[in-house]
């Protein structure tokens, strides 16, 4: 087991104690999964591209325990709802009654109608593990979660990751990480029918302290790569606009059906494949065949993979400094509000005001349509920083933002 830091001894505490007053027993154990931070590499996983999340020292708690009668009964603490359903009962895309292929992730979600919202996460698990062959036993399960819900942190993807972990160990089974990692994965893209990509859920599920991870979504390498801000005086702010998204409800599968469109119209297999030399050609080839609107989505693509990539030469170089990140981070977030479309006014106002008030750069984090920006800050610049952007967001009539450093952790594990 990984080493528990006090926020993880407390969320272990409020999970075991929550369980005891909802279920009335012990819970057989404790798991938990990290929401993420993607410091850059954003709307490039679900094109075979690179990426560059860390875990962070916010997670969701799974405490759970067996149950004979092959019933799952989970307690959401933060919405006060419990979700009780027969494991036999479920169903879901890939059943015996539906012929269609389970192992593709992009294809419609079919979920049991009785199992909607936040519950179809969870219960999307059990399924998807079921349907992958593990022996899922009944189960209650209890989770609480400290990852703020629609500030682009990945709250869902904690969610999936620590249930998973908690179903395997109250059921006797093991999951590698990337296993882990790939039926969270789908449970959200199949039975909460968010066509995501996989940077969440392996960000949560192969998190390290200390590092983020550099992930080719290709092959599913994963390469940690230090990040010592604290060396540098520094640290990474999350500014949660608290203005909440809903992936599955705006444009997200928009811009990842025009990307798919695009590959095909250029005859690669995914955008991936476009290299930052041939963008030019394959912009106006875009532009021309399909619309102006699908070629701007290539080009974010194609250079947000190369900035990617430059990030992370940067943190290798001998000579490691902030400045060149925090331009990165900028041509990042530049990309995404004006080629992807997926910013928001707050987002906007957010990352333009913090570089203002000093930090070496920012960008939203995230699918985008709210939630959260992060800002690269010098540490003797934090509070400047942060009443800049207060003061501007209040200046707007906007809900005022909260902040806090996300400090890289470790991924998914049980701790009690």
């Amino acid at each position: 087991m990984s080493r528990q830091t006090g926020s993880a001894a407390d969320g272990a505490q409020s999970a075991s104690t929550g369980f005891r007053e909802t279920f009335g027993a012990e819970p057989a154990g404790v798991w938990t999964a990290p929401g993420r931070v993607n410091v850059i590499g954003e709307h490039t996983d679900y094109n075979d591209g690179f990426v560059l999340p860390m875990a962070i020292d916010r997670a969701c708690y799974a405490a759970a325990a067996p149950r004979a009668d092959r019933i799952l009964r989970v307690h959401a603490a933060q919405l006060g709802e419990t979700v009780e359903i027969p494991l036999d009962a479920l169903v879901g895309p890939g059943s015996a009654a539906d012929d269609r292929d389970a192992a593709d992730p992009d294809m419609s979600p079919l979920a049991d109608p009785a199992v909607t919202g936040w519950a179809a996460y969870p219960v999307g698990v059990a399924w998807v593990l079921q349907q992958a062959g593990f022996p899922v036993s009944g189960a209650d399960l209890y989770l609480t979660s400290t990852v703020p819900v629609g500030a682009g942190l990945s709250s869902s993807a904690a969610l999936e990751c620590a249930t998973g972990l908690a179903l395997a160990g109250v059921s006797g089974f093991d999951l590698t990480t990337a296993e882990l990692a790939h039926h969270a994965q789908r449970a959200e893209n199949i039975y909460a029918g968010v066509p995501c990509g996989p940077l969440d859920q392996m960000s949560s599920a192969f998190g390290q302290d200390g590092a983020v991870l550099f992930i080719d979504t290709r092959t599913g390498e994963v390469r940690p790569q230090p990040f010592d801000l604290a060396a540098e005086d520094a640290l990474l702010l999350v500014i949660d606009t608290r203005v909440s998204h809903a992936h599955g409800e705006n444009g997200y599968a928009d811009r990842r059906a025009a990307c798919e469109r695009a590959a095909e119209f250029l005859g690669v297999p995914a955008l991936r494949d476009i290299a930052l030399a041939d963008l030019p050609e394959a912009f106006a080839k875009v532009a021309v065949g399909l619309d102006e609107p699908t070629a701007r989505r290539v080009r974010h693509v194609v250079t947000e993979n190369a900035r990617v990539q430059q990030f992370v030469a940067i943190l290798n170089h001998e000579h490691f400094s902030l400045p060149p990140l925090g331009h990165r981070m900028m041509q990042s977030h530049a990309s995404l509000r004006d080629d992807y479309e997926v910013s928001a006014p707050e987002l906007d106002l957010a990352v333009a005001t913090a570089v203002v008030a000093g930090a070496h750069g920012a960008r939203m984090t995230g699918g985008g349509f709210g939630g959260s920006a992060i800002a690269l800050v010098d540490r003797g610049q934090l509070d400047a920083v942060q009443d800049a952007v207060r003061a501007a967001f209040a200046e707007q009539g906007y809900a005022e933002p909260q902040f806090f450093p996300a400090v890289a952790s470790a991924g998914a594990r049980r701790i009690v």
